[in-house]
C-alpha cells in the first residue's frame, strides 16, 4: 500500500530533492495529515530534529490524533523513541540509532529501521557519508530486531526516476519476514501496484505533492477484481466496527470518498456515482478505508447519520444493532425527546443526581460477590456512564479511540 509522508520543517509540511534542496512548501500539516489518514498509516518526519536545528514536537503531537502515524526525524535514543510510542506513535523510524542495543530495548512490532542507500551503499549524516556497508547486508544483520524496514534510494529521492524491480526483489528477500516500504523516485500508481504485488509498501512524497499521482489512484492501483464489472466489493462499517451494510467501489467512487470525506459507491443499477444520503439525509463521514488480505475488496469506515444505512428504517442492512450501540442510540435520542419528568429526564437535568447514581451503583458493584450480582450491577454502573456520556454528547466510539491510545503505551505504571 501507499505511505503518504508529511516532512516537517518550521511548522510546515514541505518536500526536498535528495534530502537539502527546497522543492515545495505544503503549508499547514494538520489537513494533510486528516486526509492522508483516510488510506491507512501515514509516516510523519521532523527534518528540523533530524537535522538538529529545531523540532516539530508539539505539532507532532496535533497530527497523532489525526491518522495512524509512524514517527521518525532525530529520534536518537532509547528514551526519545518509549516517548514518542506513548504519545500515541504506531511506530518510530530509526536511523543511525538503528543499532542492535537500541532496539534490544524496544518493542520489535512498534520499530522501522531506516536504511538510506546510494547505489547499494549505506550512508548516513545526511545522506553525505558512506559507510561501506552494503543494505542487503544491513538487512540481515538487523531483520531478527524489528518488524520493518524503511529503504530509501538517495540517488532517486524527489527525482521521480523509478525504481529498480531486481534490487526490490533481492532487498525484500534479505529483509526475511520484516515488512519493507521504499521510497525515493518512485513515479505513479502503476509502479505502487507493482510493489504492493511484491509485498511491501510504498512511500511516496513528490509525485504525490505534484499531483502526478492521487491518493485514489494509488490504492486503485493496489486492488484487483473478479467481477466482470471490475467493481470492488466494499463493506461499510461503522467506528465500532459494525457492519452496515455491503457497496460497490470503483476509482471514481474511491478518490470522491478520499477527496472530500463523504462515502461515495458506485450503483451498479444506474451505473453512476452516488453520495450515500445526498437525498435522504442519511449521510456518511468517510474515516478510513482497509484493504482485505487479497487486495480484492474493501472496507469503509463511516460516521452514520440519521436512521442508517439500510433503504429500510433499520440501522443496518442485516438488521438493528443492539447492545452498547442501541443503548447509545436511545440515550442520545433521550437527550433531546426523553418526556418532562420522567427518570431519564432528570438525569440528563440533574448532575448531581447523575454522580450520585454512578458512585451508588459502583459501590454496589464493588460489593457484589456471586456472578449474576455482578452482572447486574455491572449493567447498572454502565448505563448511568453511558448517560453522562450522552449528556456531554461524547459517543462511545471516541472512549475506545481512547483506551486504544492508551495500549500504545509503552511506560507502564508500577
Amino acid at each position: 500500500m501507499l505511505i503518504p509522508p508529511i516532512d516537517l520543517m518550521g511548522g510546515e509540511a514541505v518536500q526536498l530533492i535528495g534530502g537539502k534542496d527546497h522543492a515545495l512548501s505544503a503549508g499547514d500539516p494538520r489537513p494533510l495529515a486528516e486526509k492522508f489518514g483516510r488510506v491507512g498509516e501515514i509516516a510523519i518526519v521532523d527534518l528540523d530534529a533530524a537535522l538538529g536545528t529545531g523540532d516539530n514536537t508539539e505539532l507532532i503531537k496535533e497530527l497523532l490524533p489525526l491518522a495512524p502515524c509512524r514517527v521518525g526525524g532525530g529520534i536518537r535514543s532509547v528514551e526519545a523513541a518509549i516517548t514518542w510510542l506513548d504519545a500515541g506513535a504506531t511506530k518510530v523510524v530509526l536511523g543511525t540509532a538503528a543499532t542492535p542495543e537500541v532496539l534490544s530495548q524496544l518493542p520489535p512490532e512498534r520499530t522501522v529501521v531506516a536504511l538510506d542507500s546510494f547505489d547499494g551503499e549505506v550512508v548516513t549524516h545526511g545522506w553525505t557519508k558512506g559507510t561501506g556497508q552494503r543494505v542487503g547486508d544491513k538487512l540481515e544483520e538487523l531483520r531478527d530486531l524489528t518488524s520493518g524496514f524503511l529503504l530509501t534510494f538517495v540517488e532517486r529521492e524527489g527525482r521521480m526516476t523509478g525504481t529498480d524491480p531486481e534490487v526490490l526483489a533481492r532487498y525484500l528477500e534479505a529483509a526475511g519476514d520484516c515488512r519493507v516500504t521504499f521510497a525515493g523516485g518512485i513515479t505513479g500508481a502503476e509502479e505502487i501496484g507493482q510493489i504492493h504485488q511484491l509485498g511491501a509498501d510504498a512511500q511516496v512524497g513528490m509525485a504525490l505533492y505534484k499531483d502526478e499521482v492521487t491518493l485514489g489512484e494509488a490504492v486503485a492501483a493496489c486492488l484487483r477484481s473478479d467481477r466482470p464489472d471490475g467493481l470492488w466489493p466494499t463493506i461499510v462499517s461503522n467506528e465500532r466496527g459494525q457492519t452496515l451494510g455491503l457497496a460497490y467501489s470503483n476509482l471514481e467512487s474511491l478518490s470522491a470518498s478520499i477527496d472530500t470525506g463523504n462515502a461515495h459507491y458506485w450503483s451498479r443499477s444506474r451505473s453512476e456515482l452516488w453520495q450515500k444520503g445526498l437525498t435522504s439525509g442519511a449521510t456518511q463521514t468517510f474515516h478510513a478505508l482497509d484493504l482485505d488480505c487479497d487486495s480484492d475488496a474493501l472496507k469503509f469506515t463511516v460516521t452514520q447519520t440519521g436512521r442508517g444505512f439500510c433503504h429500510l428504517d433499520q440501522t443496518a442492512c442485516f438488521g438493528d444493532f443492539d447492545g452498547f450501540t442501541e443503548l447509545e442510540r436511545r440515550l442520545f435520542d433521550r437527550v433531546v425527546n426523553a418526556p418532562d419528568g420522567s427518570f431519564t429526564k432528570r438525569l440528563f437535568e440533574d448532575r448531581e443526581l447523575l454522580a450520585a447514581k454512578i458512585s451508588e451503583e459502583a459501590a454496589e458493584l464493588n460489593e457484589a460477590t456471586d456472578r449474576a450480582e455482578i452482572v447486574h450491577e455491572a449493567a447498572d454502573v454502565l448505563f448511568f456512564v453511558m448517560t453522562r456520556l450522552a449528556a456531554e454528547g461524547i459517543p462511545l466510539d471516541e472512549i475506545e479511540r481512547e483506551l486504544d491510545r492508551r495500549s500504545l503505551k509503552v511506560t507502564r505504571r508500577d
